[in-house]
C-alpha cells in the first residue's frame, strides 16, 4: 500500500520533515516514490514553514494512496491558510 507520510530529516534538536509518498513497507526514513512538500517546525518567524503541492498529493489520494494521521493534519492547515 502507498501511503503519504513524514520523513525526518535536519540536525540534531533542529528537525526538518519531507512529505513523501512511499510504499508502507519501507523504512520511514528509506526510499520514496516522490516529494510532495516540506514542513519545518523551527522555521523563524517570516520564512515559510509548509509547503504543500496539492495538486500531487490529490493525484497520488487519486491513485489510492493514503495520508498518515499527522500529514492529513498538516494539509487540512495548509489548505486552510492558502484559502
Amino acid at each position: 500500500m502507498v501511503v503519504i507520510r513524514l520523513a525526518r530529516g535536519g540536525a540534531k534538536k533542529r528537525p526538518f520533515y519531507s512529505l513523501v509518498v512511499a510504499d508502507s513497507r519501507r523504512a520511514a526514513q528509506g526510499r520514496f516514490l516522490e516529494r510532495v512538500g516540506f514542513y519545518d517546525p523551527k522555521a523563524p518567524e517570516g520564512r515559510e514553514a509548509l509547503r504543500v503541492n496539492l495538486e500531487r498529493l490529490s493525484h497520488w489520494s487519486g491513485k489510492g494512496a493514503r495520508l498518515s494521521p499527522t500529514v492529513a493534519r498538516l494539509v487540512k492547515q495548509f489548505a486552510k491558510k492558502a484559502a
